[in-house]
């Protein structure tokens, strides 16, 4: 009887398993990721190797139509098995209840079923936290004497985890306060009721972060049948289910393979010759997205070359009972001479924290060396569990005695999470960034926190910020000898909206984290030239020295392309916006700062965009000015359509026709002017003007303005610019 992880190895080291005739794969609705890898190996195994080899998958709950059909449709046996029935009571809390108000309700139930019912009672609960605060709350309700209230989780000692499991004393009956640990793994005595209060927290890996989020979740059918089932072993039973009735459960929890860190099932495949997970058959296939960051992870470890292949390096990781980070970490320790230093550590972070429960605001890993180091003057279950493991990492190593100074703590870590390399980010507060882009921070203020430069070994992914909850100091210096290969020297030429200035810097930087930071000396034109430009993109073309001369021929271009929209270019902000590149930048030499655009000549940038024979057509075609009969030259307001010329009214006596452009196909808009300069009329009709409306004009503005000239004859009357023209 072995692990699904000893498995694992047993198959590594000989895949046609030789020696053995049946594998059963048992409890196998827990889906965890050694058992689904396992069970795959054996698959192929049996394919390829072992066509008599026997598989049997067994479980309670398991959907196993689909496992048979896996299996290459192998028959299903089912067997109903002994047990008592088990009445289900369901005791929901109240509507839109808090954490607390949960808990009181799952301690005032417990209560309640130990007043009605005889008999130990079972209460699943999610986590060791909400545990304790149950055992305060039924210590203080005062049950009875003969209620013995027994916790269970992983950080209890040996003989209190076994006061749970054990059957009560005479006279007595317990209240087991348990994870889900207590739904399969455990055989508990005496349970004839159980309060399940329906939760169980799950682990969440982010493939984009390489974090792993634990979240409270609502358990299976599955599982709360497994849990009722613990009501019935002995005699019948009561199962309070604390949720409605009509609540919807997914009939089985998702299976690790989906949620979990894929890189030690990456490594796996990799020393079996597997390079693609789709060769093998799987119940649920590995995701695409976390299994090519396993991948990439592997390679910045050494563990695979670029096309997948194990490298020797991984081949040695692969034999450590550790995950792959942590095993390059022990490897390279023992090669710099640290290697004691580096098994300790990573005994430490692959068993529970020994200071979790402490009250000191701790997350120094040194803390924790520290005290395995004194561990000869102290006892304690759990560090004896850390100082066994790292022993034995020491003894498959054959790594002697040797006291390593404990500030290479943060050197080793740094090599098991380069990506966790964390720069102290300005204000303090105790926040940091990470060589992977990531925030992180301390939840309360700690020395750790004062430190500018750390590694972080463990850490829990938030909404904004992971919160650190394990992480070693590491200096500067360190990190330009150890990791140098991760180091890159960068040019960075780049926009800087706040100095609204282009910022040439030389900077040292360990991916996300700048090391080093010093200008650039003769920073590349070109690059200069486009990071002004996209100055000028997120400022937008009012930045630039646009004067009424460039305004208009910015309005005649874009009149002319409303004619022929072949042959003109578009000159809208967001087409000039586009093309900077061949417009604007060859005038930017020597410019680096908003406010050299001053200096700018934008009217001959602009007279790239038009061939010079179109730069004549654009004044042929559409004048800045025309000629009017007083012999005044108006500008032409383009900004309308069709354009506007305004002009005095005097100053068009004599003409017939109304001025146009574009070689006569259109007609100037006439805004024809008071002498206070305001529009008497608007007309594209000057004769029909001077022949209708022009009387009533003349009497209107005759009497507003009599020293100007109103003649009788518009057509016969001399134009001019002046009050009255001269021989009047």
């Amino acid at each position: 009887m072995v692990t699904e992880g000893v498995l694992t190895r047993m198959l590594q080291a000989d895949p046609a398993l030789e020696e053995i005739g049946l594998v059963i794969f048992d409890e196998f609705h827990e889906r965890s990721l050694q058992a689904d890898l396992g069970l795959a190996l054996c698959l192929e195994s049996q394919a390829a190797l072992r066509e008599d080899l026997k598989i049997l998958v067994m479980s309670a709950t398991l959907d196993g139509a689909a496992v048979a059909k896996l299996l290459g449709d192998a028959p299903v046996v089912a067997s109903e098995g002994r047990s008592y029935p088990v009445e289900v009571c369901y005791a929901p809390p109240p509507a839109r209840h808090n954490r607390q108000q949960l808990l009181q309700h799952v301690a005032g139930v417990t209560i309640d079923a130990l007043n009605q019912e005889h008999g130990s009672a079972l209460v699943f609960l999610p986590g060791a936290a909400e545990i304790r605060h149950i055992e305060q709350l039924l210590q203080a309700a005062q049950p009875g004497e003969d209620v013995l209230i027994a916790p269970l989780y992983g950080e209890l000692s040996l003989a209190a985890q076994q006061l749970a499991i054990q059957a009560p004393p005479p006279g007595q009956r317990k209240v087991v306060l348990a994870t889900n640990i207590a739904e399969t793994s455990l055989t508990i005595e005496g349970i004839r009721m159980v309060i399940d209060a329906g939760l169980a927290r799950a682990p969440r890996f982010e493939p984009a972060t390489g974090l792993t989020r634990l979240e409270t979740i609502n358990i299976s059918q599955a599982a709360a049948e497994q849990r009722r089932g613990r009501a019935g072993r002995l005699a019948p039973g009561i199962c309070y289910r604390l949720w409605p009735a009509g609540r919807h459960l997914l009939a089985h929890s998702a299976p690790e393979i989906l949620e979990a860190d894929l890189a030690p099932l990456a490594l796996e495949l990799a020393r079996w010759g597997c390079r693609d997970p789709r060769q093998l058959h799987w119940l649920d296939p590995p995701p695409p997205g976390a299994y090519q960051q396993a991948l990439d992870l592997l390679r910045h470890l050494g563990a695979v070359d670029t096309a997948g292949r194990i490298t020797v390096h991984g081949e040695a990781m692969a034999e450590l009972p550790l995950h792959p980070r942590l095993a390059h970490m022990v490897l390279q320790g023992r090669t710099m001479g640290a290697g004691m230093l580096a098994c300790q550590l990573a005994a430490l972070l692959s068993e529970r924290d020994p200071l979790r429960r402490s009250d000191l605001h701790d997350s120094d890993l040194r803390s924790r060396l520290a005290l395995l180091r004194d561990h000869g003057r102290s006892t304690g279950r759990q560090l004896d569990q850390i100082q066994q493991s790292a022993r034995q990492l020491q003894q498959q190593l054959r790594i002697q005695d040797k006291k390593t100074d404990l500030s290479f703590a943060g050197i080793l870590l740094g090599y098991a999470y380069p990506d966790r390399i964390a720069q102290r980010r300005p204000g303090g507060g105790g926040r940091y960034l990470l060589a992977n882009g990531r925030g992180a921070l301390f939840a309360e203020h700690e020395a750790l926190a004062d430190e500018p430069w750390l590694v972080v070994g463990s850490l829990a992914a938030g909404e904004r910020e992971a919160r650190i909850f394990l992480a070693a100091a590491i200096d500067i210096d360190q990190i330009g000898t150890h990791f140098a290969g991760l180091i890159k020297s960068q040019a960075t030429v780049r926009w800087d909206q706040r100095e609204q200035a282009v910022l040439a810097r030389q900077q040292r930087r360990l991916d996300a984290l700048v090391l080093d930071d010093k200008p650039l000396d003769s920073p590349d034109p070109e690059q200069l030239r486009a990071a002004l430009l996209e100055g000028v993109r997120q400022n937008g073309l009012r930045c630039l020295p646009w004067s009424k001369a460039t305004q208009s021929w910015r309005s005649r271009v874009r009149f002319l392309r409303r004619l022929d929209k072949e042959r003109w270019p578009d000159v809208s902000d967001a087409a000039l916006l586009e093309r900077l590149e061949k417009w604007l930048a060859p005038f930017l030499t020597g410019m680096s700062r908003l406010s050299h655009l001053e200096k700018l000549d934008l009217q001959s940038a602009l007279n790239t965009l038009l061939p010079w024979p179109q730069q004549r057509q654009l004044d042929e075609l559409a004048p800045t000015h025309i000629q009017v009969p007083s012999g005044s030259r108006i500008a032409i307001d383009y900004d309308n359509d069709p354009p506007v010329l305004p002009v005095r009214l005097q100053e068009m006596f004599g003409a017939t026709d109304t001025p146009a452009i574009a070689d006569g196909r259109v007609k100037l808009l006439l805004h024809l002017l008071s002498p206070a300069q305001r529009p008497m009329q608007v007309t594209l009709d000057l004769k029909g003007f001077w022949n209708g409306s022009y009387v009533e004009v003349k009497k209107d503005m005759k009497g507003r303005y009599p020293k100007h000239y109103w003649p009788d004859d518009p057509l016969q009357a001399k134009p001019t610019s002046r009050t009255k023209p001269r021989n009047s």
